[in-house]
């Protein structure tokens, strides 16, 4: 299948910098959680750096996002932002749960980060609780308001769209998203680790989402930019025509968008994989931080030789928890 050239596109990295999270949420880790990793194994903040900078230096990085995970979680967080911000990173963002948000948003924004997309799958309190195994929807709403507060905007929630659960509340969700001049993201669910046994009995398409908004909204599709993962719309009040922000599809089950894809994840341990879809790839942890340039060199080649490999994902192969690939 012939590819549309993404050699002139900036490249876009995810970084999970630890697997640990507060949640468990239905669709992310298991109950019980994932697998523990020593703290030896685990990238320093110095490896990190390391090799931000170089993707910067080599293939036009613009884009920075820190997920885990939890990222928040990680000793040390402001600091490594930080340190990134200090690179000129064009576009620095964080993934996030929102609970421990209140705490540090006024100190992230000081250091240099941008903006924060804020998982968020339900308003319901109780069933908020249950969709995240435990969470307090109190806490997250507090660290909402204190990143919009402290400018860490355009704020960006993630709902994952689940059958049976939260797919009767996505227009309450957008409303509610709007009204705070934020962006609401609903995602199909991806049949990713232990709820791909669960993955018919849930899944909700995109199509099907936009239908349902289209019922109480006026959705004007945005041009659609190359490489983007969501499909934006402006979205106008069905009965006076007048603006309400706007909100966002991302299909990555029904539609992949691969052919314009121009990124790749680092996870906490030191993989480079270029899809959730697979959750494999090389190794290397044991290239940075060594000081070495013949590691530098091999470093450059194995990030050009990803982003020649990358094509349409076919389907699903990686056992991983979502949690363990930085989703």
């Amino acid at each position: 299948m012939n590819r549309p050239s993404t050699q002139n596109q900036s490249l876009s990295l995810r970084i999970s910098i630890t697997d640990k999270c507060e949640f468990r949420c239905l669709y992310c880790m298991p109950a019980d959680g994932v697998s523990k990793h020593r703290h030896e194994d685990i990238l320093s903040f110095e490896q990190i750096l390391e090799f931000v900078s170089l993707a910067k230096s080599k293939f036009d990085l613009r884009k920075v996002h820190l997920t885990g995970g939890e990222p928040l979680v990680r000793k040390g967080i402001v600091n490594l932002v930080a340190m990134i911000a200090a690179l000129g990173v064009e576009d620095l963002a964080l993934t996030t749960n929102a609970c421990k948000l209140a705490t540090l948003a006024g100190e992230l924004k000081d250091a240099g980060l941008h903006r924060v997309n804020v998982s968020l799958d339900s308003l319901e309190p109780e069933l908020f609780a249950e969709l995240t195994r435990g969470g307090h929807l109190a806490d997250v709403i507090c660290g909402i308001d204190a990143a919009l507060a402290n400018g860490l905007g355009p704020i960006k929630f993630n709902t994952v769209v689940l059958r049976g659960y939260n797919d009767m509340h996505i227009v309450d969700m957008a409303r509610w998203a709007m009204a705070r001049g934020c962006i609401i993201r609903f995602l199909e669910l991806m049949p990713i680790g232990y709820i791909t046994s669960r993955f018919e009995e849930l899944y909700v398409s995109s199509e099907e989402v936009a239908t349902r908004l289209g019922e109480a909204f006026d959705l004007k599709p945005q041009a659609y930019k190359p490489g983007a993962s969501t499909k934006y719309f402006d979205v106008f009040d069905i009965d006076d025509g007048q603006s309400a922000g706007r909100l966002g599809l991302i299909t990555g089950q029904s539609k992949p968008f691969c052919s314009s894809c121009r990124r790749l994840r680092l996870t906490s341990t030191g993989k480079l994989i270029t899809c959730l879809a697979h959750g494999q790839g090389p190794d290397i942890a044991h290239l940075l931080g060594s000081g070495n340039l013949d590691d530098r060199d091999k470093l450059t080649k194995i990030i050009s030789d990803e982003l020649d490999a990358k094509a349409h994902r076919g389907d699903f192969d990686t056992g991983h928890a979502m949690a363990a690939v930085g989703g």
